[in-house]
């Protein structure tokens, strides 16, 4: 799970940008869960991490240039409807 976190990390900044980074999110927090109940049977607690910051790190951005898309909609329509 912490290799398929930081796989879909990477590639969510390349081929499926939002739903690549919810994946590195999730599959590194269910790694770290799991290392983090047997430290002795599991490997791989940086990799987890590194997969949910850079996952992390995407849909952040995302959703920032999401909420500005929506700001501009919303003063570009007001504009419209009440005029400069």
């Amino acid at each position: 799970m912490a290799i398929v976190s930081l796989v879909a990390g990477i590639v969510s900044w390349f081929m499926c940008p939002f739903i690549g980074g919810i994946v590195a999110l999730i599959c590194g927090f269910m790694a770290r869960k799991d290392i983090a109940k047997d430290k002795t049977k599991w490997d791989g607690d940086s990799l987890a991490l590194a997969g949910m910051i850079v996952g992390g790190l995407n849909v952040i951005g995302y959703l920032l240039v999401g909420i500005l898309y929506l700001l501009m909609f919303v003063g570009a329509f007001s504009l419209a409807i009440f005029g400069s």
